[in-house]
């Protein structure tokens, strides 16, 4: 690996995440976990909810290489991949109209100015009303896989859902395992608002912001009659995002996700910041 690497610092309403270049590689597939652990580790580099490493694609305009910050590889996700998307594009590497590559399956999306739609792929494995034991208490949790696993509680004081407990307890549950699952935390806001907060899986914390779990969420909301598309979803860092879709019964087509990807900063990564571990 030769030094400095450069990368850019991008936010997805507020989830952070490093991206890089990597069409020429300089990263094997059993180096990049080590890496991400490496460079996404706050205070000592440069610090990130996950790292996305843009690649060539034979059947797309890009492929993308998603790892969340402690080494794990993720399927999908919707505030990394509006980042993507408009990374590629500011590059040259992508037109504002694009498809790329991801474990979930191709992505669809548009660049415009700061905001970014994404065409998700198709959502599946919807379960309702499950009753689980979280902490000793029976909950009602519903879930559905937007691209990655995903949990969701609606709460009627969202300010003191207990996001870090009882998420760490369902991403952990039985009913979710192997893979483990991300623990949405829902409340109403007027007609057609929600308010999200997210522990995610692979950060093994809450984050600012969920792409895929706000669709998760938006669409659960939907099926139960408590929203209606579009729906806006206010994350925890207090920005918004809108799911796009459309439903007959439980049958869910068109989803889109909608909402800002900010450039934060660019520099060059230098060797002192890959931490070694004893």
């Amino acid at each position: 690996m030769q030094f400095p690497i450069e990368f850019t610092k991008m936010s997805g309403t507020g989830n952070d995440f490093i991206l890089i270049d990597h069409r020429t590689p300089f990263l094997s597939r059993e180096e990049m976990p080590g890496f991400a652990r490496a460079v996404c580790e706050r205070r000592v580099s440069v610090g990130a909810d996950g790292l996305i490493l843009i690649e060539n694609s034979e059947s797309a305009d890009f492929r993308w290489q998603f790892l969340n910050g402690d080494g794990s590889w993720a399927e999908m996700c919707g505030n990394g991949a509006r980042c993507a998307a408009r990374f590629a594009h500011d590059h040259g590497i992508a037109p504002a109209r694009m498809r790329f590559e991801t474990v979930a399956g191709p992505i669809e999306a548009e660049v415009t100015g700061q905001s970014v739609k994404l065409k998700m792929t198709a959502p599946n494995t919807l379960h309702l009303h499950e009753k689980l034991m979280v902490n000793g208490q029976e909950q009602v949790v519903h879930s559905l896989n937007t691209g990655v696993p995903h949990a969701v509680l609606f709460m009627e004081d969202i300010a003191q859902a207990p996001v870090l407990e009882w998420g760490r307890t369902i991403r952990f549950h039985e009913r979710f395992q192997p893979a483990g699952t991300n623990v949405n935390f829902v409340k109403q806001q007027g007609g057609n608002g929600l308010i999200v907060r997210t522990y995610e899986r692979g950060v093994e914390g809450e984050t600012l912001a969920c792409g895929t779990g706000a669709v998760a969420a938006g669409i659960i909301a939907g099926i139960l009659g408590l929203a209606q598309p579009p729906v806006a979803v206010t994350t925890s860092g207090g920005e918004l995002l809108t799911i796009h879709y459309t439903l007959a019964g439980q049958e869910i087509a068109g989803v889109y996700l909608e909402g800002p990807a900010n450039f934060i900063y660019e520099g060059r990564l230098h060797a002192e910041a890959i931490r070694t571990k004893s």
